[in-house]
């Protein structure tokens, strides 16, 4: 079937041509430009003082990585963690989770690539390759203290946040299930009593222009309310040579997120955090670097010259002859009852938490100016979740302690059409999931250095699922479409049940040092394969994947606190580690086995400094290493057809082993007009499998941010010029093989990141 008469399709607006984009992008950020340089000359009457951002950076972040009943400083917690303030996300240029991918040892915080939006986090050489949404991660996602159930919808903006914490780690006893690489805690503003207001307009060369703005303030004596909006209109970065548009992957994406406080008493208090948007956007833009694939011999069929066209690493060009699209819809509501009590001096919270997210899209997944391998997908989650918790303190002892319950329902569906080989097909399924967890985490002061932690957690779940397997000897089309299937080949359920115990020793040096060591264990759930392909393999259950890790780790800081450094030394060990094998195949070109594939051991270190070297100029710098290697193997990871040394000495996907960086931020006082900081950060990260049989590879990167920005004396509003990805490095979302027939040897489905992108923003606070 064709991708312009297809019932699943969806218009796209046609965008703009090339001269009018370059013009448009030419006159914005000269404009931008004319501003800045005013602004810098007149300067403004509020009598604002400006904080430098030396100082801001500096400044020690308050973090909820245990859950107490009060905020601790990230320095006076034994967790390797890296976290910021909303002012420093500011100060950074961070946008997005991705922003922050490459700024941390042992982190990559990035998207698939197939469906936008779609986390593919790894931490400690932890993590999946997978769009599949009822795939659990191997690093969870919390906003607001509500856990994101699937990975799709995750790559949010980071406008208007109290801060955010990345935990490295397994984070099991606390967190729950599928943290076994580490956490991501995302913190919303809150509302408060005193009336601010802030307002942010940001463009870069390409046009990927964002308008955010929140208002905060008393609405009565006791409740206080803050409203944010954001909107963002990325009029596309690539270039796609079959159909002459650079502006291949543009998007439109809004939110508002409205939230209350009300102080029910004197000792209790209730947020509501709401949130409702929407993203429109073109489908996923991706190369095939098949040999062949820039001589195609079909090309001239259709009018194409390819003869320029340098379609291998990189390039960013791509010749792509559907543009697709995909339309995201969520909204979430998030209730946080907080209540002081005399038993232990505590509290208890409840949180409940509601989420429904809904995607529909399509893409082009042979990556080739023909329509070889389209697919449309459709996702339908629904969420419910509440934490009961308590934490107090009994003589010696801070205690932790609470019950969990989290319900999921999945929709999953995907119509493939592969003309070539005379198919059109569709599938997925159906899965409803249940979790229960009950955990307790003391740390008793044994002294006024010791301090020794015990706790674990019990958890319990279940998941149902009904497939309907895309395979065209089982199901058709007329059997299945994006809103269900009338056929299921495949019905079943099971449970599964873990205790994560964690026993740990901290060593209080001094009011700025400490050392810190645990042992402590974490599970991934098993679960169901819903894109289900061919009659090789039914789509589960697989086995938990459980996991045991050693920590030992030390913070300090040094010169009256303007040093400061932080190290790790780690060893995990995983069992029956679960894995989506991505293999190509002549018939449905690409199918997708989850399976429980070895056992592993992955141990690395970790260090992060920050240096002040003097009251203007501040110095970072960050290296991680990880060792992975399988102890056993339980299946052909190769798919050679046998299980012998060749799988046991594959790399371990996602495991990058370097990763280091540097940074400096200066600031420039330029007498009463005000502050000039120049940022400059350079950050790397070693090439690494991507697929389990190493054949598809994420490329080696180098990645130069910088930013120049000005605040003036009153300190109301901040202006930067800010450059991303400098050195124009191509990276991906995902490298998976395509059968040679789509491409010749080395065919592949390889979405793209964006290159060097140049912006102006301005923010003005009220």
């Amino acid at each position: 079937m064709g991708s312009d008469s297809n019932a699943f399709n969806t218009p796209i607006t046609p965008f703009n041509s090339t001269c009018e984009r370059k013009k448009s992008a030419s006159l914005t950020l000269a404009s931008a430009c004319s501003v800045f340089v005013l602004s810098v000359v007149c300067g403004s009457g509020d009598a604002r003082a400006v904080e430098s951002s030396v100082n801001t950076l500096m400044e020690e972040v308050q973090v909820t990585a245990r859950k107490r009943a009060e905020a601790e400083q990230l320095q006076q917690v034994p967790v390797a963690a890296t976290a910021y303030s909303g002012d420093q996300l500011e100060a950074l240029q961070t946008r997005d989770l991705q922003s922050l991918s490459f700024k941390m040892p042992n982190v990559q915080l990035e998207d698939i690539g197939t469906v936008k939006n779609t986390a593919n986090f790894t931490v400690r050489g932890l993590g999946v390759n997978s769009s599949i949404p009822s795939i659990d991660p191997t690093v969870g996602v919390f906003v607001d203290g509500m856990y994101m159930g699937v990975n799709a919808g995750v790559v949010t903006d980071m406008f208007d946040l109290e801060g955010i914490e990345v935990l490295r780690g397994p984070q099991g006893l606390l967190f729950g299930r599928n943290v076994t690489g580490g956490a991501v805690v995302i913190k919303t503003a809150r509302p408060s009593e005193e009336f601010s207001s802030k307002f942010k307009l940001s463009t870069t060369d390409n046009l990927d222009t964002v308008a955010a703005a929140t208002v905060n303030g008393a609405i009565s004596e006791r409740v206080n309310g803050r409203i944010t909006a954001y909107y963002n209109d990325d009029q596309g970065w690539f270039e796609n040579v079959y159909t002459g548009d650079d502006q291949a992957g543009a998007s439109d994406t809004w939110f508002v997120r409205p939230s209350l406080s009300i102080a029910l008493s004197e000792s209790a208090e209730l947020l509501v955090r709401m949130e409702h948007g929407r993203m429109d956007a073109a489908g996923v833009v991706a190369q095939n670097r098949g040999a062949l694939a820039a001589n195609f011999p079909a090309y001239p069929l259709f009018g194409v010259d390819v003869s320029d066209w340098d379609n291998g690493e990189g390039s960013f060009e791509i010749a792509q002859n559907e543009p697709g699209y995909q339309n995201d819809e969520w909204s979430q509501m998030i209730t946080e009852f907080n209540q002081d009590v005399a038993f232990g001096d505590g509290t208890i919270t409840n949180i409940l938490a509601w989420r429904e997210y809904a995607a529909i899209g399509l893409g082009d997944i042979d990556s080739l100016p023909i329509t070889a391998f389209h697919a449309h997908t459709s996702i339908d989650q629904s969420q419910l979740s509440n934490e009961l918790r308590y934490a107090g303190r009994f003589g010696a002892a801070a205690v932790t302690t609470g019950l969990y319950w989290f319900s999921q329902d999945l929709a999953y569906f995907e119509n493939r059409q592969l003309p070539l080989n005379g198919l059109d097909i569709t599938g997925g399924g159906l899965q409803e999931h249940e979790a229960l967890g009950v955990f307790a985490q003391a740390d008793i002061d044994l002294n006024e250095a010791w301090v020794l932690t015990l706790g674990g957690r019990y958890s319990t779940e279940e998941k149902s699922a009904k497939v309907a397997t895309i395979n065209p000897v089982v199901t058709a089309s007329t059997l299945c479409d994006l809103e269900g299937c009338a056929f299921y080949d495949f019905d079943d359920s099971a449970r599964w049940n873990a205790f994560t115990p964690k026993v740990g020793l901290q060593w209080n040096l001094s009011d700025t040092a400490q050392i810190y060591s645990y042992w402590t264990k974490g599970f991934r759930s098993g679960g169901y394969n819903m894109r289900n392909t061919g009659l090789l393999h039914e789509p589960g259950p697989t086995d938990q994947e459980e996991q045991t890790s050693f920590e030992i780790g030390g913070k300090a800081e040094w010169l009256d606190g303007r040093l400061r450094t932080n190290v790790a030394l780690f060893h995990n060990t995983i069992d029956d580690m679960q894995r989506e094998e991505n293999l190509t195949d002549p018939v449905f070109s690409v199918v997708q086995y989850i399976r429980n594939t070895a056992d592993a051991t992955i141990q690395g270190a970790e260090f992060e400094l920050m240096a002040v070297a003097s009251e203007n100029l501040l110095f970072t710098a960050n290296v991680g290493y990880v060792d992975g290697a399988y102890d056993s193997v339980r299946g052909d990871i190769s798919g050679d057809g046998m299980v012998d040394e060749q799988d046991l000495a594959l790399d371990i996907p996602r495991l990058a082993p370097w990763t280091y960086g540097v940074g400096v931020v200066h600031d420039l006082q330029m007498g009463s007009l005000g502050m000039l900081t120049s940022r400059l950060n350079f950050n790397h990260r070693d090439a690494a499998p991507y697929t389990d049989n190493n054949v598809g590879m994420l490329s080696e990167a180098d990645m130069l941010d910088v930013s120049l920005g000005f605040v003036p004396d009153s300190g109301n509003y901040r202006l930067a010029l800010f450059g991303k990805n400098m050195l124009n490095e191509v990276t991906e979302g995902n490298n998976t093989q395509l059968p040679s027939t789509l491409g010749g040897p080395g065919a592949s489905f390889t979405p793209l990141n964006k290159g060097r992108v140049w912006g102006l923003e301005l923010t003005y606070e009220l």
